[in-house]
């Protein structure tokens, strides 16, 4: 029997809210600041809410798939290959594939 779920971050519905942050790295809020993510062979601008070493969330209408690679142009940066972790409320989650300075 086929499950109803799909990879679009509803599979495992969180219902309590975090009481701690449990990453291991500083994230550093972004304010307004723009990127641009390269998804599917085309490039979207998208806002940038908060950056870490190893990743990124950032405000993007479409819904890609959990593990889908995604390339994001940082303000004044290379391209950072990664892909995407987790997509919830017109937001998504991305980890890079290797850390940033």
């Amino acid at each position: 029997m086929a499950a109803k779920f799909s990879l679009d971050g509803t599979m495992i519905p969180r219902t309590v809210k975090r009481m701690f942050d449990e990453r291991g790295e500083q994230r550093i809020e972004a304010g307004s600041q723009t990127a641009v993510l390269g998804w599917r062979g085309r490039k979207h601008v998208v806002r940038l809410v908060n950056v870490s070493r190893s990743g990124a969330m950032v405000n993007f209408a479409d819904m890609p798939h959990i593990g889908e690679e995604v390339v994001l142009q940082l303000l004044e940066r290379n391209e950072v290959p990664g892909h995407v972790r987790w997509v919830r409320d017109g937001r998504i989650g991305i980890h890079f594939a290797n850390l940033i300075e």
